[in-house]
């Protein structure tokens, strides 16, 4: 531990200082040997540290986007190289260099604040073993001492003995049951931050190494805290406890309004946006714009739910433009429905009614009826004189057919061809 306080001497002090500020302020509202005065102190420290590191986390979010997209590209560097290790690390190097993705980028976070960790851990150990530190005089000390957090001093650790506990004026059972509620709860949400990482943010259309990590990572990490958390004072478990509701916070933020491209987060997104678009005929935010300007410059590159939403704007009557915006589509047409009221979009074409069969025999005898009527009237119509005609035709019926025995006795049919002149 002597090793760990000299290599985060360095921010040690700063801590400190941070936290007595804040102490000052809390101590004012509730006394300044609460643990509500000391507690809030603690999570405030985190949250001024997490929203320092949110330009970090944001260059996480990217590059842990950025490697998923590798994923394919290592997965076939690795399959062509798997006997040549020195080669597959260079063609690995090669590809991030290329590409721009750094690795350790998405460790950035977690390498960031382990400082801020150690410091804090050395300062709750040093309040412990009623050693000054950093800031922290007697006075404070002895304040920082008497703090308890729902019955279980600030300094004190699952695994302490009852005689280092009841001189902190605690129960030894306060304590345990206080610490392992805290540890579950940190452990829960450290699970419940993965899994939602893995379940609603990831693409589902390519299946990597990299996801099977991810979830193997997502058992992992809670068993972690769990076994060392109690090994780690109340006022430690404070601090990480709030870390991990604040991750969890600020994850669903990004899923919910920047998530991955392909990952089920997308298509619950991109239903919201197309609701929205159809109703109020424009994109609002500029977030949106930005991703529908990516939407649409992928063009043939698009996964399903994005040519799902593109395919719902045009059936609007609307059109995705290159700069994020959205317009009404020329080729949509406006159609007017039975009430009379314009809508856009192709009309729906109407099916018609299936009859019965009694309507089917009934609808075919009035047929037949009809047509019988027809052909009686045009019988009964027709003039007197088209029967002399209709003999006329008969007998020369009859004189044709003398004129074609006369044919047959040794003339041609048909027009004869005049004889030329001979020459003499």
């Amino acid at each position: 531990m002597d090793t760990i306080a000299s290599l985060f001497s360095f921010i040690t002090t700063p801590v400190s200082w941070v936290i007595v500020q804040f102490h000052s302020v809390y101590g004012a509202l509730f006394g300044p040997d609460t643990g509500w005065a000391w507690g809030l102190s603690i999570v405030s420290l985190v949250i001024l540290i997490r929203i320092c590191l949110i330009p970090l986390f944001v260059k996480q979010i990217k590059a842990t986007r950025a490697m998923q997209t590798l994923q394919p590209e290592m997965k076939k560097i690795q399959e062509r190289y798997k006997n040549d290790k020195q080669r597959q690390s260079e063609e690995m190097m090669k590809l991030y260099k290329e590409t721009g993705t750094n690795p350790l980028s998405s460790c950035l976070p977690i390498l960031a604040q382990s400082p801020f960790f150690f410091a804090l851990y050395h300062v709750l150990n040093s309040i412990a073993s009623n050693d000054t530190i950093g800031v922290i005089n007697t006075s404070l000390l002895e304040s920082a001492q008497k703090a308890h957090i729902v019955g279980a001093p600030l300094a004190v650790k699952f695994t302490d003995s009852a005689s280092k506990v009841e001189a902190l004026g605690a129960s030894l059972t306060d304590v345990r049951v206080v610490t392992a509620i805290m540890i579950v709860l940190m452990s829960a949400s450290q699970f419940f931050t993965q899994r939602q990482l893995m379940t609603k943010n990831v693409d589902t259309t390519v299946k990597t190494p990299f996801m099977q990590q991810q979830k193997m990572l997502m058992y992992v990490f809670p068993v972690m805290f769990a076994v060392f958390g109690i090994n780690f004072p109340v006022g430690v478990l404070v601090y990480w406890l709030t870390t991990n509701v604040w991750t969890m916070g600020q994850q669903m933020y990004v899923i919910h309004n920047n998530p991955t491209p392909g990952s089920k987060a997308q298509a619950a997104y991109l239903e919201r946006l197309h609701k929205h678009v159809t109703t109020h005929g424009k994109v609002s935010r500029r977030r949106d714009k930005v991703i529908v300007k990516a939407i649409v410059a992928k063009g043939r590159d698009r996964n399903e739910f994005e040519r799902k939403f593109i395919n719902g704007l045009s059936k609007a009557g609307l059109a995705a433009q290159t700069d994020g915006t959205v317009i009404k589509s020329d080729t949509a047409a406006a159609v007017e429905a039975e009430d009379g009221t314009p809508t856009t979009g192709t009309p729906k074409r109407q099916q018609p009614k299936r009859q019965t069969k009694a309507q089917r025999q009934s609808a075919a005898a009035k047929a037949a009826e009809e047509s019988e009527q027809k052909t009686s009237l045009t019988k009964s119509d027709a003039p007197e004189d088209a029967k002399p005609a209709t003999a006329a035709k008969k007998g020369g019926a009859k004189s044709g057919s003398g004129t074609r025995s006369k044919a047959q006795s040794g003339q041609r049919k048909g027009p004869q061809r005049p004889k030329s002149p001979s020459k003499k």
